[in-house]
């Protein structure tokens, strides 16, 4: 039996929008004997950390740093209800290795949906300056702990491929500790987990798995955990096909979360396979959700063109879910681009109170026939 063959969804939350008071709320009746606040958002909301499992592989990981990034939070909820289902692979995974788990980092964030938190501040670019209060408690933890390990858990936009045909439905990263992005053996710590789930996930979705750019950013968590001489692993999950609510994605994040603690239990801080990062295709920027082609204009001379169009995701009141708003991107030739959607609009009247669409604004107009 494999966890794939028994992955369930947590029905708790069937939604990608997970509300913080909702996921405290599940916390503290379900795990009260595991979990521990570590501290308190800068609007005093609990901030989660999770311990799971008696082994001497310490790992931590955290999730939703940025609040529009729910499918890791998603994947480590999954991984607790499907493994209810097999006291032996649950047994097996957690023997070796103890994972502490940092719940929705950022849950000023994750309850407005936004990437910053309540002060207008990204928490993966605020490791030196530490003028949020958040980042402080995942560095407190860090120093207060031995850990092993550490995964680093976001989302990445519908724009990256991994050929400019499949979306990247995750990627990974074991990022660089300076500027020349040296090979370190701390670096080959994280290729050689990444390696070992790239081996199983190419199965699972062929040409959906890419590596992550590791250009070094000097002001980002992980670049500087493992510049500090902590081995840490970027998850970016992505888009499948779609699944713009990131249901498979969240599939196989989970699955990927699974593998990668096995992966790590089964390593212990060794190197073998570290070559196979090397295969993984690297994400290319090659897609908008949605492109017009051949839009005719309302204009005095004849003017054809393409009109990208990406949406952004809202929470919106009354709203359980999030909502996807369609923006203007650009306008003209687009051919250097594909959509997941790609409209044919010749012969089509392009139907706006404007004659010119306009760029990075909701779209104002109709194709019709």
């Amino acid at each position: 039996m494999s966890l794939e063959q028994i992955y369930i969804a947590n029905p708790d939350f069937p939604d990608r929008y997970i509300s913080p008071e909702k996921l405290f709320y599940y916390l503290e009746e379900n795990f009260s004997d595991s979990i521990e606040m570590i501290g308190k958002s800068f609007l005093q909301k609990p901030i989660y950390k999770m311990t799971i499992g008696t082994g001497t592989i310490n790992v931590l990981a955290w999730s939703q740093m940025h609040g529009n990034e729910s499918n890791a939070t998603h994947a480590m909820l999954d991984l607790l209800v499907t493994l209810q289902q097999s006291e032996k692979l649950k047994d097996e995974l957690f023997a070796k290795l103890k994972l502490d788990f940092i719940f929705m980092l950022n849950p000023d964030g994750s309850e407005k949906w936004t990437r910053l938190n309540a002060n207008g501040i990204d928490l993966n670019r605020d490791f030196h300056h530490e003028a949020s209060t958040e980042i402080k408690f995942l560095k407190n933890t860090v120093a207060s702990g031995d850990y092993d390990y550490a995964l680093n858990l976001h989302e990445q936009r519908t724009i990256f491929t991994t050929n400019g045909i499949h979306p990247a439905t995750l990627s990974f990263l074991a990022p660089s500790e300076d500027v020349e992005r040296t090979v370190t053996e701390n670096r080959k710590k994280c290729m050689a987990v990444i390696g070992e789930v790239y081996q199983h996930l190419k199965e699972m979705i062929p040409d959906h798995i890419g590596r992550y750019s590791d250009e070094f950013y000097p002001a980002s968590t992980g670049d500087n955990f493992i510049k500090g001489g902590l081995p840490t692993i970027l998850f970016e999950g992505g888009h499948f096909v779609d699944d713009y609510t990131r249901k498979e994605t969240r599939k196989y994040y989970t699955i990927a979360l699974y593998y990668t603690l096995k992966a790590i239990s089964r390593l212990d801080s060794g190197t073998d396979g570290w070559e196979i990062y090397a295969e993984i295709p690297e994400n290319r920027e090659t897609h908008y959700d949605i492109i017009y082609r051949n839009v005719k204009l309302n204009t005095p001379h004849e003017c054809i063109l393409d009109i990208a169009v990406q949406y952004r995701e809202t929470k919106e009141e009354g709203k359980n879910d999030i909502s996807f708003i369609p923006y203007v991107m650009e306008a003209g030739d687009v051919k250097k681009r594909k959509g997941w959607l790609e409209i044919d609009c010749t012969g089509k009247k392009f139907v706006s109170e404007a004659k010119y669409p306009k760029l990075d604004a909701e779209v104002n107009f109709t194709i019709e026939d």
